[in-house]
């Protein structure tokens, strides 16, 4: 069985582990760049509250 620790005491796994299907996941840099300069291209203004205070970016 497998050990784990968990905030320094260690405990004994009772079930085994399950047994699924690899997923490799990918970052894709142009998706993250593209969604971010589409967001900062906008010319809308957001309005912002923050505990009750608002604000305009």
């Amino acid at each position: 069985m497998t050990t784990l620790t968990y905030r320094g005491k260690n405990y004994v796994q009772k079930k085994e582990a399950a047994k699924k299907q690899l997923v490799e996941l990918t970052y894709r840099r142009n998706v993250y760049t593209n969604r971010m300069d589409d967001a900062s291209s906008s010319n809308e203004k957001a309005e912002l509250n923050y505990r009750g205070v608002n604000y305009t970016k």
